[in-house]
């Protein structure tokens, strides 16, 4: 590990330990149970009917018999694809497939018809149904997807969030939703924490570990954190699908990339580990600000590892770890004459980042009856970035690195009193930073300077939450989340969160709304001139304060972002031939008060957390998805219409220093709402997987966007209007299973090479174009050991 690296893991202290002390009543997210009742077909109970709940994709099984009512209760079910299997003596055998998403207890009724004297199988109902328990728009990718969707797994790529969800998008590379880039990571259920906005590049989790994603976008109840833009919950490779077997993927392509991965796993009764160990490097790395590729080099590697331990009946033992180092070069624009470089002239300059990232979740989860779970977990994160520069560059040769260590716990208990599934828990951390921001002046504008900082902070929710179902068509969802913040001052905050569900008989449509109110804490700003630095001789860290006034910018402290969410959707089961196709949409208006933005002092290329006063972001979202059809694959469509408006000043973190009365005045901001730069109003991606003959595929995704607003709208200038122009893309793989061990592919992305200007945000090489063409295959190759 890097010597920076190792002097920032040190103990965070008593506000880790007061953190780690709080009570541990718990749920987590990422499991469910099934509830059913069995009658035959004058319906009455059948008692005794044996229940088999098997996974799609891995062995992992449960069985249960029903009581003298014909109920049943399956706990600790993880998110994913099932088949459940009844069987009674006298009556045919049926299966039924469902996917169950987390936080949610589906209840289930199945008929069994009078048997045969030689027996049937009978298959009722689709996988994809509206889902009368949940208020939460969700999207569930599974590793098939991510498999098959062009370029969705390889290591960094975020295709497999953009392609299926609305309102999804990378710019300046980085990933946006719904409006925002605060974005929450779980794992197994496990809120990893990261404050630190729009400094990483790089991704936690390589999408070749993931089983299943589960993409919640707004309403979350209130056991859900506090970013209202996205939670993305990854159920990883668990070892249940393998049966000693390790797998080694290999690929080639243009641009000298490479994405590589070796992965094992196996399991028993009781245990299941899978590990994997990978690597990737390209030419192409990130967003370049001209069309061709200079300077733009990226490499990685990782390593990941799960183990899962059942020890009785009642009781899992999980460990996840992950561990990540990534660089990038930054790309520039070689020449100093272009239209670009007169924006933001990144000419001389030769950047890079280095990267690093670890991870730890332990979970242990009891089962006390059928009805009351509790979940405990500990973990620790680490992240770091490194921004460094060649001490030559002009006109200023920056360095920024920063390392945060993030640990704590969360723990929840999840019961059913009568009709009502009750929800109670915690979730709290300690967070420790530490920076060092650095300047060179090689054209003598201002005195050099090199000051290392740190800060502390923590935080402690507790909520409760209560889903009621008064009847099969109906739930009401009703909670309460307190979050309290610690560092050099304190917040608090208690949001209210209310949902119904409510399910029209016959044609089964779903109806759902939502209100509720969240609280996001503020990244740390260690770089920030304190009072008590500023009174003294020699302050530490105004050297950097006083670099920001003489750019026209300075540092304020950051609070925290309070959101308020209206939700309404509909959920539409399509009849007839079309059964199993299932559309979703849904309208939110979101309220921000001191939305979380980033912004960057001069030319440093360098982000730094800001808060602006007030945004407003509203959307008409639209999925359709169809069940995997034999013989003829999977289609899939994610449409958002999408405004994302700011207001007022710069209130916190990197602020514009300077007066602001008049327009002429460089801080000066207009009344009123105006776009967000990162808003785009249309996002579309439609794509469709195919399943061919000879037990190969083909898979196809085309996008459209509008463009985003942070043109030029000097009409002088090639970019006159606001709104940048609009981007298409088409994407093809094909893959084909040479023999039953060996799977071969090809993928190309954006295969039209179309190149547009994406975005013109002075960050990490300035302007950003589109990915150009890339054309890479993969060989697959599984054996045992």
């Amino acid at each position: 590990m890097h010597a920076l690296a190792r002097k920032h893991l040190k103990p965070i202290g008593f506000l880790l330990l007061v953190c780690l002390l709080q009570p541990s009543t718990a749920r987590a997210t990422v499991f469910s149970q099934l509830q059913g009742v069995v009658h035959d077909p004058q319906h009455r109970p059948l008692p005794g009917a044996h229940i088999t709940l098997s996974a799609s994709h891995s062995a992992f099984t449960q069985s249960a018999d029903t009581n003298a009512e014909g109920a049943f209760t399956l706990t600790s079910i993880p998110l994913g694809d099932y088949t459940v299997t009844i069987s009674h003596a006298g009556f045919d055998t049926l299966q039924q497939p469902f996917t169950v998403l987390s936080g949610t207890s589906p209840v289930l009724h199945f008929e069994l018809q009078l048997g045969k004297v030689a027996q049937t199988v009978t298959v009722v109902a689709p996988i994809q149904a509206a889902n009368v328990g949940t208020v939460t728009p969700t999207t569930l990718v599974d590793r098939t997807d991510i498999a098959e969707t062009p370029g969705a797994d390889r290591t960094n790529s975020m295709a497999m969030i953009t392609d299926y969800v609305p309102g999804a998008y990378m710019t300046h590379d980085m990933l946006h939703m719904r409006g925002g880039h605060q974005l929450d990571w779980q794992i197994d259920g496990v809120e990893i924490p990261n404050t630190n906005i729009a400094s990483n590049l790089a991704a936690q989790i390589d999408p070749k570990d993931i089983d299943y994603l589960e993409v919640q976008r707004g309403s979350y109840t209130s056991d859900i954190g506090d970013r209202t833009y996205g939670v993305f919950n990854v159920v990883p490779r668990s070892g249940f699908e393998r049966d000693r077997q390790a797998e080694l993927v290999l690929s080639a392509g243009n641009f000298l990339q490479t994405n590589d991965q070796v992965n094992l796993g196996d399991h028993t009764a009781k245990f299941a580990w899978y590990a994997s160990l990978s690597g990737n490097r390209s030419d192409y790395g990130l967003a370049p600000p001209i069309a061709q590729i200079f300077h733009d080099a990226a490499n990685g590697y990782g390593g990941f590892a799960s183990l899962i331990y059942n020890r009785t009946p009642k009781d899992q033992l999980r460990l996840i770890s992950l561990a990540r180092g990534d660089y990038f070069q930054i790309p520039y624009d070689p020449n100093a004459g272009d239209f670009e470089n007169q924006q933001y002239n990144s000419s001389s300059l030769r950047d890079s980042q280095h990267e690093s990232d670890v991870a730890d979740a332990f979970s242990w989860l009891h089962t006390f009856n059928p009805s009351t779970v509790v979940q405990v977990s500990p973990f620790y994160h680490y992240n770091s970035v490194d921004y460094q520069s060649n001490p030559n560059d002009n006109p200023v040769s920056t360095t920024y690195d920063r390392a945060s260590t993030y640990a704590g716990a969360q723990a929840s208990i999840d019961t059913e009193v009568a009709r009502n599934t009750i929800q109670a828990g915690i979730y709290s951390f300690g967070q420790h930073d530490n920076d060092l921001f650095a300047a060179i002046f090689n054209d003598g504008s201002f005195s050099n300077f090199a000051n290392p900082a740190s800060a502390s902070a923590g935080v402690i929710e507790e909520y409760v939450s209560d889903n009621f179902k008064p009847t099969s068509w109906l739930t009401l969802i009703a909670g309460l989340r307190l979050a309290h913040f610690q560092s050099s001052f304190s917040e608090n905050e208690i949001d209210p969160r209310f949902g119904i569900a409510l399910r029209v008989p016959k044609i089964d449509w779903v109806f759902r709304a939502f209100y509720g109110r969240f609280y996001q804490p503020p990244p740390l700003l260690a770089v920030q001139c304190g009072a008590s630095a500023t009174a003294s001789a020699t302050p530490a860290n105004c050297a950097v304060e006083s670099y920001a006034v003489n750019t026209g910018a300075s540092f304020a402290q950051l609070h925290g972002e309070r959101d308020e969410e209206h939700q309404f959707g509909v959920q539409i089961p399509l009849p007839g031939p079309a059964r199993g196709w299932l559309i979703d949409i849904d309208n939110f208006k979101t309220r921000a008060d001191n939305f979380l933005d980033h912004s960057n002092i001069g030319e440093s290329s360098i982000y730094f957390p800001v808060t602006v006063q007030g945004a407003l972001i509203r959307a008409w979202e639209l999925t359709l998805r169809s069940p995997r059809i034999a013989h003829l694959g999977q289609a899939h469509l994610a449409y958002s219409n999408q405004i994302g408006e700011q207001t007022g000043a710069i209130t916190g973190g990197l602020i514009c220093y300077g007066p602001s009365q008049l327009p002429t005045d460089p801080c000066y901001v207009a009344p009123g709402y105006s776009p967000l730069d990162h808003d785009q109003r249309d996002t579309l991606n439609l794509g469709f997987n195919a399943t061919l003959p000879g037990h190969a595929y083909a898979s196809a995704n085309y996008y459209f966007g509008s463009g985003f607003h942070n043109g030029d709208p000097d009409p002088a200038t090639p970019y006159p209007n606001q709104y940048l122009p609009c981007n298409t893309t088409v994407d093809l793989a094909a893959g084909k299973a040479i023999t039953e061990n060996i799977t071969a592919s090809f993928t190309a992305t954006n295969i039209a090479n179309r190149r547009t200007l994406l975005d013109n945000s002075l960050t990490f090489g300035g302007f950003h174009y589109n990915d150009p063409r890339q054309l890479y295959a993969e060989l697959r190759y599984r054996f045992k050991f």
